[in-house]
This record gives structure tokens, sequence and C-alpha cells, in this order.
């Protein structure tokens, strides 16, 4: 069990790669505002308008600022730019291969042998893979599992990734199947939790028990409840309930969750089946999203589809008068690869550039090089920032046993590598139940 520990940014480390970063800047940047974002207060400082107003003395300086921002601006790391040029600022990072319910889409019955607690990240490795990716200009990071929550240290956790928004973070999210969560989620919204995805595959407690082979119905519900119950109360979390649709099983929950969305603020995502590792995957258990949306529009005619974001996964929809949207997430019969703007690390240190790709590479090996190849606990961790800030300040030359500076540039390397050699798109639908790849529990959902 890795430590509770607290870990404040490595400054040292994110300063050294800020110097050396790709990383488009935005004019509100040249504003003192965070990236991406003027305050106010900023606005106000450099005479820009701000209701309706100007502070006329310092209003052309601040236009001059503004203009040599976007001329000087550089574009988005290369490290993390792939050859069709789609731009990877979203990470999700898989935190423990454990789980407390056994879906049948996502793991085999019999479970998936579990890797020694040797090879899984620990707090620290995830911290600074974190910094370090933020650092190239990721400004969302989704933790998932397994079941995220089961990991004993979450929350310490995401406060010290919470600590990287004074960096660029702008969302820290969470897939969960919300078990646990309702017990957990105060802390984390303390911590910085900006958004949760939870799965949910029926609204009917016996049929939960069939398609998670457990039960746990009653805590997820009220984990929902919590949620809604904390947006009602100002805090600024979205909600989204995942649902992957079986022929057979759950088809006909789909009209009880668009309801469900009738006077409660949640987007539920219908999820075509998707081929894994030991799920026994057939395309007569598949439902498309079309025959999804089909079925919605003989109860709902009036259904229809609203703007999305060029990265979004999910083509959303909503009924008039409903609070809550649809989502559909179509990756077997329309994907949306040409705009995926996602990477993945996995619980035992693997970046994966594509969920449905086989090929992987270690950022573990290459992080604990000069460690003896040894987990990196928080005694090791503050080894190295000493090591670090004595380098930094000239009194050790760049050939440091553990060193972050040479140990960047070779991670930097590796990830953009990988990342270049990322497919245009997927395998086909009939490849893809063909090809060898992880169960979905030891990949993160």
């Amino acid at each position: 069990m890795t430590p509770m520990v607290s870990i404040r940014p490595l400054p040292t480390a994110v300063r050294c790669l800020r110097t050396q970063r790709l990383v488009r800047p935005c004019p509100a940047a040249a504003l003192g505002g965070r990236r991406g974002f003027a305050t106010a207060a900023h606005v106000q400082e450099t005479g820009a308008k701000y209701d309706g107003a100007a502070v006329p003395s310092v209003a052309k300086a601040s236009l001059q600022q503004r203009k040599e921002a976007i001329r000087n601006a550089k574009p988005f790391s290369e490290f993390l730019t792939d050859s069709f040029n789609r731009e990877h600022d979203y990470l999700r990072i898989s935190i423990t291969e454990r789980c407390n319910l056994r879906c049948l889409y996502c793991m085999p019955e019999e479970g998936v042998p579990l890797s020694p607690a040797a090879h899984m990240l620990t707090t620290p490795e995830i911290f600074y893979l974190s910094s370090l990716f933020v650092s190239q200009g990721v400004t969302k990071i989704r933790l998932t599992g397994g079941e995220p929550t089961v990991r004993r240290d979450i929350v310490p956790l995401m406060q010290s990734i919470g600590s990287l928004r004074s960096h660029g973070l702008r969302e820290l999210a969470l897939t969960t199947n919300g078990i646990s969560l309702h017990r957990k989620l105060d802390a984390m919204v303390e911590a910085g939790l900006t958004g949760v995805n939870l799965s949910l595959d029926t609204l009917d407690p016996f049929q939960f028990e069939i398609m998670t082979r457990r039960k746990g119905f009653d805590a997820v519900m009220k984990s929902i409840d919590r949620i809604l119950e904390m947006k009602k109360l100002g805090a600024n979390i979205k909600l989204k309930v995942n649902c992957v649709v079986m022929r057979g099983l759950n088809e006909r929950d789909i009209i009880p969750f668009v309801e469900l969305g009738r006077e409660k603020d949640i987007e539920v995502r219908f999820i075509e089946y998707m081929p894994f590792g030991g799920n026994k995957w057939s395309q007569g258990k598949m439902i498309s999203f079309q025959e999804m949306l089909d079925i919605i529009r003989v109860k709902y005619p009036a259904l229809r589809q609203v703007p999305g974001h060029k990265n979004d996964t999910s083509k959303t929809f909503e009924v008039p008068g409903f609070v809550g949207k649809v989502g559909f997430i179509s990756s077997m019969t329309n994907d949306f690869c040409g705009t995926c703007n996602r990477l993945r690390i996995t619980s035992d240190g693997n970046l994966k550039v594509c969920l449905h790709g086989n090929d992987e590479v270690s950022l573990r090996d290459l992080l604990r090089k000069d460690n003896q190849g040894e987990p990196i606990d928080q005694e090791a961790f503050e080894r190295i920032k000493k090591i670090e800030m004595d380098r930094r300040d000239g009194l050790l030359s760049d050939e440091t046993v553990l060193g972050w500076g040479q140990r960047e540039q070779e991670l930097l390397q590796v990830i953009g590598a990988a990342v270049k050699r990322k497919a245009e798109k997927h395998a086909d639908m009939g490849d893809l139940a063909n090809m060898q790849n992880r169960p979905m529990i030891l990949i993160g959902g």
C-alpha cells in the first residue's frame, strides 16, 4: 500500500521544463491571469475593457502586450502533437487495477491476475508524470481504474495533482462506479475535483447484480444524489452517467435513463459495447448509436442534437423541457478518432496512445532507471528534488544521479515518439474483435 503523503508541486522540475516547452500561451497570460483566463482585477490593472469600461491611461500598453503575446505565441508541445496534427491536452491516468465490481463488459468472469505491488506507479510517480504532462500543455487529467476510489490515498493524490492548477491544469476528473464515492466526495471536491463520470448500466437493482456480479445499487444512487446535492449548493462539478448498452441485458433501461434527466441535471451517455480482452464481445450484442436513437425517438420524437466541442467523444442530444441531456459514444459505428486529444497511462506505468490500440511503452521503467528500478517513494522523491535543486543552483553538474533534468528529456523523447506513432484511426469493428488488447479494467476506463 502506498503511504498517505502530502506532496507540494515540484517548481524546479516544472520550471526546468517550462524553459523548454513548446506550449501556445493564451493572450490572457499577458494580462497576468491563469493560462487561458484573465481575472477582472488583472483586466482593470492593465486597462483592458471590463464591464464596458476601460482604463485609458494603460489601454494602449495593454493592447500592445496582447499583440506581443500573440506575435510570440509558439505551437502546442511537439511532444504531444501526433503526425496528424492532433494536440493531446487530455491525460487519463489509471491509479489501480483493483475494483469492487465485476462488470460483464470490463473483465472476464474469472477476474484478472493483478500486477505485483512493486509494478504499480506510486503517488510521487503519478504526481511527477502529471507535472510533466501539464508542463507540456495538458489541461485536463482524469483518474481512472480499476475503481480509483479503492485506492486508499486517492484524496492526498488528488490534492497533489490539484496543486498543478497554478501551472495550467484546468480540470481534474474522476471515472468511478460510485460504490464508495459518497464517502469521499466532499474531500475530493475540496482537493479540486471538477467532474465525475459515473458508470451505471441499469436502474433496476436486480439487473445491476446480474451485470456487475455484485451488490451495490443503493450506494451508487447515494453517490449520484450527493453530487446533485453539492451542485445545488454551488459546487462546480459536472456529472455524467455512463451506460454500456448490451442487447438482451439492459436495452429496456434506455428510456428510464433518458427520463432520469427530466428534473435532474444529469447527462446520461449511452456507450456502444466494445471488444476488450476476455469480455466475450460479439457484434450481435452491440446496439448501435442509431438504433438507440430510434428507440428514444419512438417516445420522444422531439429529441434534438445540441452543439458540442470538437474534441467531444459523445454526441449530445436533449429532450425539450428536460433539465438533463443525453449523449451517445459511438466508438464502433461512428468513431471520433479524427479529433482525439487523449492519452492514457496505465496503473503499471505504460503510455497507451489509443484505447483500442495494443501498442504501449513503459514510462515507469525509465522513471525508475536511476533508482535501481525500485519504486520511487516519498523519501526517494524528496531526495530527487534536493538533487535537482542543487543542480539548478550550480552546486552539481548535469551528470547527477537521480537528476530530473536529463530524465525529463528522455521521458519526453519517449512520449513524443509514441505519440508520433499513433495511427490515424483505430481498427474497424471486425478487426478489433480479433485483436489482442488488455481487459478494460487493466487499461483504465
